[in-house]
């Protein structure tokens, strides 16, 4: 399971150090953090984010994997035994 809460922390307080139990926003404890703590509606709308950055990460990857292996002439599968 992803670790959301962690990379959402780090999408709003890149230099915080934190700690936390059971992914749960009440049970931050903040041992380095410039300015306020994120509020849990800061924090929800910053997973949102997160996994909508992945999404797009994954479907850019996608795209210029089918593009490389069209440039090289190759399907994915004789990619794989290629690379195997």
């Amino acid at each position: 399971m992803e670790d959301y809460l962690s990379k959402a922390i780090l999408k709003l307080r890149p230099n915080s150090e934190f700690t936390y139990f059971d992914r749960n926003y009440s049970t931050i404890k903040w041992d380095v953090l410039e300015g306020d703590a994120p509020t849990q509606t800061e924090i929800n709308a910053a997973i949102e984010q997160v996994k909508a950055d992945e999404v797009t990460e994954t479907a850019a990857k996608a795209t210029a994997k089918a593009a490389l292996l069209a440039q090289l002439g190759i399907t994915e599968e004789q990619a794989k035994l290629l690379l195997s």
